[in-house]
């Protein structure tokens, strides 16, 4: 991994790639939304929801308690955290081609160490490495990807891309479930690892952006004339949204990585059947895509704040109609759909709210730096939850899910206050 966080090896790195891997940045439209759509759906499902499906048979073939699977998957999403702003500035560097590109091997041989993984030391190994460099692949790069090619008018393009990566747990749970009646967990990340691999790495290579960050034009006589400005926060106001978004993120996030890893077992521990728990664990995927192509119709004349708090709002109400809903599976599907909307809707908020607040220069930084203050809460979120719904219940736990997502939609009103002043110039 040391190559892959020098600044020097990556320097000569890039001069060993070929030469269209280093031209400037092209524009993209459909094609490269929809390459993105597909490698996001890919890698969320290899990379992350199938955890939540392989995890109990990683228990039962180590023969260890339940805290240790959970810990390496906590230990990863810290190492990851902390890699986080490193990626991004990479990515701004030497563009989302490159950089996706080298993601997706490193992705893919990360995979494939987990299904080798004998005992504790590689099994932690390859789950640190694997979210170490899932940073270069997953939503915030290709976020990047997506500004680095449309410059401060991303949104619309980042709301498509987030309408396809919805399916990634509709498809990858029943996927994952479905294999597992034949295949161990360990056939199932070796398929996974060779499936990412062919499919991802020809459309990063093909379509991504070669370029790095866009960069602010100096003023003075050299600005453009011509170029329509953008205003973003400045000075003490920039300091206090970056606060207060990452403090929402990092809520969020716990609450997003428990259930990630946790949803099917918690609706199981309610009285719902195996079966029933994943048919509306899998409506999660439909109701965020749902949210947003409702956002991407006619959200657009809205704040980018406006949706976040507004949106952040269904994630306490979906879970407090879980806390009622006992087994009845009706009021635990209208959860799903309220939590799907919600959790939807946030990953559009991860990309656009940044841009509209602090601009496409440094974009890919930014989304590092919002990512880890929040690092040790969502690393520590599966086996602090695991935790308190083993010694507690899950009613405490289910209210203390509802505390915490109720912060982060009162957060995200606070700064939805903030005025956008101070105007600064970009260059496409």
């Amino acid at each position: 991994m040391r190559l892959l966080w020098s600044d020097g090896a990556c320097d000569r790195l890039m001069t060993t790639l070929p030469t269209p891997l280093r031209q400037p940045a092209a524009r993209g439209g459909l094609g490269l939304i929809g390459a993105l759509g597909a490698t996001q759906v890919a890698g969320y499902g290899t990379l992350y929801y199938a955890f939540a499906v392989l995890a109990p048979e990683m228990t039962r073939s180590f023969g260890w308690a339940p805290e240790w699977t959970y810990g390496a998957f906590a230990a990863g999403l810290l190492a990851g955290g902390i890699a986080a702003p490193f990626s991004g500035r990479l990515i701004d560097r030497y563009g989302t081609r490159a950089m996706m590109s080298l993601g997706t091997v490193l992705s893919a041989a990360s995979l494939y160490a987990l299904s080798q993984a004998r005992e504790p030391v590689s099994f932690y190994a390859a789950m640190i490495a694997l979210e170490i460099v899932s940073t270069l692949v997953l939503y915030d790069a290709a976020f990047t990807a997506l500004t680095q090619a449309h410059g401060s008018g991303a949104r619309r393009a980042i709301s498509k891309l987030t309408l396809i990566g919805g399916f990634a747990s509709t498809l990858f749970w029943p996927l994952t479930t479905a294999l597992l009646t034949q295949y161990d967990w360990r056939a199932i990340y070796q398929i996974y690892a060779l499936g990412y691999l062919a499919l991802c790495l020809p459309l990063h290579l093909a379509l991504l952006p070669a370029g790095g960050a866009l960069k602010p034009v100096a003023k003075g006589p050299s600005a453009l004339p011509d170029a329509a400005p953008e205003t973003y926060l400045v000075g003490t106001a920039r300091t206090r949204a970056f606060l207060l978004l990452a403090l929402a993120f990092s809520l969020q996030g716990f609450v997003v990585s428990a259930m990630a890893v946790h949803m099917l077992t918690m609706l199981q521990g309610l009285g719902l059947s195996a079966a029933l728990a994943v048919g509306i664990g899998a409506m999660v995927g439909p109701s965020q895509v749902a949210g947003r192509l409702v956002e991407m119709l006619f959200g657009t004349s809205l704040e980018p704040t406006t949706t976040a708090w507004v949106s952040a709002t269904l994630m306490p109400i979906g879970f407090a109609l879980l806390l009622v809903s006992g087994t009845t599976a009706t009021l635990a599907g209208l959860f799903a759909i309220a939590y799907g909307i919600s959790m939807g809707l946030s990953s559009i908020v991860r990309g656009t709210v940044p841009l509209r607040l602090f601009g496409p220069a440094g974009y890919g930084a930014m989304l590092g730096k919002l990512s880890a203050p929040g690092l040790a809460i969502r690393a520590a979120a599966p086996v602090a939850f695991a935790v308190m719904v083993e010694r507690a219940g899950l009613l405490p736990s289910t209210l203390l899910l509802i505390a915490l997502s109720g912060a982060a939609a009162v957060a995200l009103f606070l700064l939805s206050r903030y005025p956008v002043a101070a105007p600064v110039r970009v260059e496409s």
